[in-house]
């Protein structure tokens, strides 16, 4: 049986990796006439960051910050995308893409992709894998590696080349 990938999920986090990772997501979406679903998961702040800056200005304030500051990365994420798409698309005018959508989520980057895409019905995710080395992935544990382990979904991992 041959797939039929109608729905992509691309994760970025806008590094060298993330965009090599996205020629390989808008080739086949342009091949197989499927959309591109944008991630970037943005990580949360600290339990202890939080409970510092409540001390210091009380739960109210903090909380309205909090509020305002992500709306404000939020907005500035999903332009960024946008941006990166609107280049693509100028360099590369042969190799059309449908975007589906942006998402920028604030979370556990690993927990969020995941769900999303479990939630989307993706066909396919693409994502970039920074590949420091065997010890260094044993010892942080990589984003990549652990989605590749969990998800459900076939995953393609690109590597930049030597």
């Amino acid at each position: 049986m041959i797939p039929d990938i109608k729905k992509i999920i691309y994760t970025t986090d806008f590094s060298e990796n993330a965009r090599h990772a996205f020629g390989y997501a808008v080739s086949l979406a342009s091949r197989y006439g499927a959309g591109i679903t944008f991630l970037n998961v943005l990580e949360d702040m600290s339990p202890y960051r939080d409970s510092l800056m409540i001390n210091v200005l009380g739960q109210d304030k903090w909380e309205e910050l909090l509020k305002n500051n992500r709306e404000n990365l939020l907005e500035k994420a999903k332009e960024n995308i946008k941006t990166f798409c609107d280049e693509v698309s100028a360099k590369i005018p042969a190799c059309a893409f449908i975007t589906d959508d942006i998402v920028v989520r604030i979370g556990e980057p690993v927990e969020e992709i995941l769900d999303l895409v479990e939630s989307s019905n993706c066909d396919l995710l693409v994502m970039g894998s920074h590949g420091r080395g065997t010890l260094a992935d044993k010892l942080m544990g990589s984003t990549s590696r652990r989605v590749l382990r969990r998800c459900k979904k076939p995953v393609l991992l690109i590597r930049l080349p030597e």
